[in-house]
């Protein structure tokens, strides 16, 4: 009998078909609930719209780069206590009091210039950057639970297309928050972004999904203490310390080394941003339609992530000439080794909750999504303060390749456990088969009474 396989061009044709009707029923409900979440937020609330600001108040360098750290620590304690009550509190509620909060502190962080400066500056600085974290907190821990209650056969599909948003952010936000800021001053950026976060909840009142859920048995230690998870919770923190590296410290680095215009440095992180969003939706796709090759996502995401550091400066055991053409490219090839190593992380974790014994609802999505972002947290909390410590010490060069380094031990390591895994099933497979052909020969055999 003849079976009739699909051709290469119609399997093409049926992917691009359900990423399109994957598009169709996400895209109002991932635009509006991706907004507050686009690179646009870090794009226009960029150091340097507040370092000139900062320093005509009496902030030195040291406490406007502290202000800034702030928001991670405690995005990473929101992150945590959100996960664990999202039930409680409600996933839409706590979405729409966080876009709430942080919107109306993102305006006020841009009306601070009229404050005296000195101290009583700085400490309104903190605390609205604090307040602004935990709104942050509050709304991607609930936004990232709600898609994947809604979608949970495509979470990483849903996943990936919001970091098309966070891309689109990422590259249109430093160009608008520039001009913005130079034609308008210090608040329009602040204002505009707060305005339009603000804008958006009446819209997400009338169009997110209200979740009813019992309360979960398990917690975040038990989540966490499963192997699998802690080593997946690894690779979010090297990959986001990754990212945070590259924000201050690649600049600096590409001012100096190539004397680049301050204007085109901007730039140099377009490929990275612009690979970055191509390939997370291809990857979040592959990933719900073929499961198996998540964990090799994450693998060689991670080791081509390492290698791509130790070629950003490049690293000089390897006495490669250091030239703009060759970072550009690199850039480049590490936007699509992100996304092919970020995107999988969430399906992953969950898939490992619920093989293990948590329960399937808003309950258990809701821990997973407050434990991703706060590792997320962790890693941008690190990647600049231990960047810029290294880069102050040994140098660009070196500095990205001890980055690379983390990127390196977490692919190894979940190289080596999905392989253990891999071999321990085998082992647990043939132990069942060789007792169903015992017990089939044994029913087989004739009674010897």
């Amino acid at each position: 009998m003849a079976v009739c396989l699909p051709s290469r061009g119609r399997l093409w044709r049926k992917y691009t078909r359900d990423i399109r009707e994957t598009f169709k029923r996400t895209d109002l409900r991932t635009g509006v609930s991706s907004f507050h979440e686009l690179g646009l937020h870090d794009g226009l609330f960029h150091p340097w719209t507040v370092f000139p600001q900062g320093e005509k108040k009496g902030a030195s360098n040291t406490m406007i780069g502290a202000i800034f750290g702030c928001y991670a620590l405690f995005e990473l304690l929101a992150s945590l206590v959100f996960g664990k009550y999202l039930v409680q509190i409600g996933a839409k509620f706590m979405f729409i009091a966080g876009m709430f909060i942080s919107g109306g502190v993102t305006i006020l962080f841009g009306v601070l210039d009229q404050l005296p400066e000195g101290p009583i500056f700085i400490v309104m600085c903190f605390l609205v950057r604090i307040v602004d974290a935990i709104g942050f907190g509050a709304a991607i821990t609930a936004s990232s639970s709600i898609l994947a209650k809604a979608f949970p056969n495509n979470v990483a599909t849903v996943l990936g297309s919001l970091e098309v948003f966070s891309g689109l952010g990422l590259i249109v936000g430093p160009p608008l928050g520039g001009f913005l800021y130079q034609s308008f001053g210090y608040e329009m950026p602040f204002i505009l972004l707060g305005c339009l976060v603000l804008l958006m909840i009446p819209l997400n009142l009338c169009i997110l999904p209200s979740y009813e859920s019992d309360r979960g048995e398990h917690s975040f230690w038990k989540l966490v203490t499963l192997p699998k998870v802690g080593l997946i919770a690894c690779v979010i923190i090297a990959l986001s310390s990754c990212f945070g590296f590259l924000d201050p410290i690649l600049s600096l680095f590409v001012l100096e080394k190539f004397n680049l215009p301050a204007g085109y440095v901007g730039l140099v992180f377009l490929g990275l941003a612009l690979s970055y969003t191509i390939s997370s939706p291809l990857f979040g796709l592959l990933s719900d339609r073929m499961p198996n090759l998540r964990k090799w996502f994450l693998v060689f995401g991670n080791l081509i992530t390492a290698v791509c550091y130790m070629l950003l400066g490049p690293v000089p055991i390897l006495h490669i000439k250091s030239q703009l053409w060759l970072l550009v490219l690199v850039l480049v090839v590490n936007g699509f080794s992100a996304g092919m190593s970020i995107i999988p992380t969430f399906p992953e974790m969950l898939s490992c909750a619920y093989e293990n014994g948590f329960e399937e609802g808003i309950s258990t999505l809701g821990l997973v999504s407050g434990l991703v972002s706060a590792m997320w947290s962790v890693g941008a909390f690190m990647g600049p303060m231990l960047g810029g410590f290294l880069y102050e010490k040994i140098g660009f060069e070196w500095a990205a390749a001890v980055q690379g380094l983390w990127a390196l031990i977490s692919g190894l390591a979940m190289g080596l456990f999905y392989l253990w895994e891999h071999s321990k099933t085998r082992r647990r497979s043939k132990a069942q088969n060789l007792i169903g052909t015992e017990e089939e020969q044994a029913a087989l055999l004739p009674n010897e009474t």
